[in-house]
């Protein structure tokens, strides 16, 4: 009996890189010259993997999200990874902006790549574990064609492959 391959597919964001990104971001709306006297500021949780943006107005609130999403392009971080929520007023004519970084498969999630799985009507079985989703089959040809398959759909997030055997 020939041996069973697996492969678990993933979605994890480095927080390091991230924090990274978000020092940059921060240091450049302190230096650039269009962002440095509207009092613009942003502020990132590693605990809450959160974001937040506080803005005079709308339009530099997108341009300081602009600014966090070329420093984490530039960190390989898949900007799918971040949510981000709706421009809310806030104290005065300012506005505020949270974003929150996606870690891990939910459960709608894992069920929809599952079913996706299921499909494609190859022999290999996917079991939801956890925060992630475990894909097993005999052959290794059928493995590569699942996440040939996975990479071309859109689940609204990153996905990784990883432990492959």
């Amino acid at each position: 009996m020939a041996k069973e391959s697996s492969f678990d597919v993933v979605s994890n964001v480095d927080v390091q890189e991230v924090d990274n990104a978000y020092q940059q971001t921060a240091r450049e709306l302190t230096q650039r010259y269009d962002l440095k006297q509207t009092g613009a500021t942003i502020t990132f949780s590693k605990k809450d993997e959160s974001f937040s943006i506080s803005a005079p107005s709308d339009f530099i609130c997108s341009q300081v999200r602009d600014v966090l999403n070329s420093k984490l392009a530039k960190r390989q971080i898949d900007l799918s990874a971040l949510r981000w929520g709706k421009v809310q007023p806030a104290a005065g004519s300012s506005v505020r902006q949270d974003g929150s970084l996606v870690q891990g498969i939910d459960q709608e999630t894992a069920k929809r790549i599952s079913k996706d799985i299921r499909d494609l009507k190859l022999k290999c079985k996917a079991t939801v574990e956890g925060d992630k989703l475990r894909v097993s089959s005999a052959s290794r040809d059928v493995l590569q064609q699942v996440i040939s398959t996975l990479r071309e759909r859109d689940y609204g997030q990153p996905l990784q492959f990883v432990n492959y055997r």
